[in-house]
């Protein structure tokens, strides 16, 4: 897809529901806040306050502090890192844990760093802030802001410059240092991230994917859970080093499907405490299926104090690009091979088999887990849609426009989504998974027309656009409901929280097309293997 069009469409979810008859918007925007954007002055520190606390404040004994931690982590070879996690508390509990991360990007040499952190003091809800500072210090000197992408950013509603907000904050300021120290010379592009929801992170992350390039380092800073009366938190009382460290590798599982509605999900069914997850959920929907998720260490509070009735867990994950590309393995864009009857057959399994697998283990299985391998038609790259029907009626949908990962990872992952993620109903349960019809829409790139008299009604599926509200129709949506043209973007609309008659002046249009197709049509998926 060209990435001009990437950069246009602002969809703002990396999951978008396309159901038919409930007027949900696909986005939620909270624009009552005043945006402020700063013009800085010639310059601006913003002095960190950590030093002396949170970690030496000597810059010699820092360097040492460092040096230490640095000298018993190992390069793990992982391949091209092009984003991290790493915890942010005191350098006593997790500094180590964090080099060891930090330590897995020192192969090249990074030109800019993101680091997003989670806003432990202040209210943020539905924002994510960035300074009006030009420059963060630090006992180890100062580094220069990115002011242009900062500016940038500042375009959509859902970013705000909250100055108090980045004073007091250590998520963010805590692997300052660290990287320093690592990687040298880089600009700065340090991001609080509010309270979310995931229309919210897939808004932020569009808004930041035009301005990440190659040269460009992703970090959330996150630890993982509290554990303890202090925090609330205390889902078991025994073996717990043990059930810590697994509670961290069920996250980690859920990260690794490189999906915020997966550790989202993670996070509501346990309880787990992870501040940073929507910070990490940024990240991920930044990244794409080209990329692979690596444990690279753990640890806790607890066993640096040797007492676990409170303790912090920490995990240092690095993703690494695996886009090579070339053999015959290679992932090949839309269209490359037309899906055969066979084709469609074990994708409609493949979606059934992935639904009754979450169920049972509530995670998200890998293809091979399914007993199912996968063709050379269903490692295309396109977009996916999974429709979930119950004796007729809509019970789920949900998927994913662009095109950005291999047709049958997405359809594993909207299966699962549209079974349990779609907000406009309640999860599937586990009985009702055998009264489900499967239905999978593939989608070809969505392109821009001039206007609404260019979508043709039974063979587009449309996206209206205006402002910074949108919303998608599948193209088999207004022919199932009888409507017309004018009628289907009226429905639009108030999907997309506009008003009725929106659709007739200052909208964008997209369309794309899809090829269509059920367990109703090319037989029950789930009956055969």
């Amino acid at each position: 897809m060209h990435p001009k069009l990437v950069e246009k469409l602002v969809f703002g979810l990396v999951l978008l529901a396309a159901g038919c008859s409930r007027g949900e918007s696909s986005t939620r925007s909270s624009d009552t806040d005043a945006v402020v954007r700063p013009t800085p002055p010639a310059k601006k520190v913003l002095v960190s306050r950590l030093a002396g606390s949170w970690y030496p404040g000597d810059a010699a004994a820092l360097r040492r502090r460092l040096e230490d931690f640095f000298s018993r982590t190992e390069d793990q070879h992982l391949g091209e890192v092009r984003a991290l996690v790493l915890p942010h508390a005191g350098y006593r509990f997790s500094g180590e844990t964090a080099a060891w991360g930090v330590r897995q990007a020192m192969r090249r040499k990074w030109k800019r760093i993101v680091v997003m952190g989670p806003s432990h003091r202040f209210a943020l809800p539905g924002k994510v802030s960035v300074p009006d500072a030009t420059h963060y210090a630090t006992p180890l000197g100062e580094i220069p802001l990115d002011r242009e992408f900062i500016t940038r950013l500042l375009k959509s509603p859902a970013v705000v410059c909250r100055p108090e907000v980045h004073q007091l904050e250590h998520s963010v300021q805590i692997e300052l240092p660290l990287l320093q120290f690592a990687l040298g010379d880089f600009c700065l592009v340090p991001i609080v991230v509010g309270q979310l929801d995931l229309v919210t992170v897939g808004r932020v992350a569009e808004v930041m994917r035009p301005l990440v390039d190659n040269e460009t380092l992703l970090i959330a800073s996150s630890d993982f859970t509290h554990y303890g009366p202090n925090y609330g938190f205390v889902p078991f009382r025994d073996q717990v080093p043990e059930r810590l460290e697994e509670l961290a590798r069920n996250a980690f599982r859920a990260i690794s499907t490189m999906q915020p509605a997966a550790l989202l999900e993670h996070v509501a069914r346990t309880g787990d405490t992870i501040c940073g997850r929507y910070a990490i959920g940024i990240l991920l929907a930044l990244l794409d299926g080209g990329h692979e998720a690596h444990w690279v260490r753990f640890d806790t509070s607890g066993r640096v104090t040797g007492d676990y009735r409170n303790s912090v867990s920490y995990l240092a994950v690095a993703f690494t690009s695996n886009k090579e590309g070339g053999g015959s393995d290679a992932a090949e864009p839309y269209n490359a091979v037309p899906l055969t009857a066979e084709d469609k057959r074990r994708l409609l399994h493949l979606a059934r088999r992935a639904i009754e697998f979450f169920m049972e283990k509530r995670r998200v299985p890998e293809a091979e887990e399914l007993g199912i391998v996968p063709t050379r038609g269903m490692k295309q790259v396109c977009g996916v849609f999974v429709t979930l029907k119950k004796h007729g009626r809509l019970r789920g949908c949900i998927g994913e426009i662009l095109p950005r990962r291999e047709l049958f990872k997405a359809v594993i992952a909207q299966a699962i989504n549209a079974a349990v993620n779609d907000r406009r109903f309640s999860p599937v349960g586990r009985q009702e998974v055998p009264d489900l019809e499967i239905e999978i829409s593939v989608l070809t790139p969505p392109r821009r027309v001039a206007g609404y008299r260019d979508i043709e009604i039974g063979r587009h599926g449309i996206i209206l656009r205006k402002g910074f509200r949108q919303a998608v129709f599948l193209p088999q949506v207004a022919p199932e409901q009888g409507w017309t043209l004018e009628e289907t973007l009226t429905h639009l609309s108030l999907k997309a929280g506009l008003p009725p008659d929106a659709w007739k002046s200052g909208a964008e249009f997209y369309v794309f097309e899809a090829t269509v197709f059920s367990e109703h049509d090319v037989g029950n998926g789930g009956s055969h293997s």
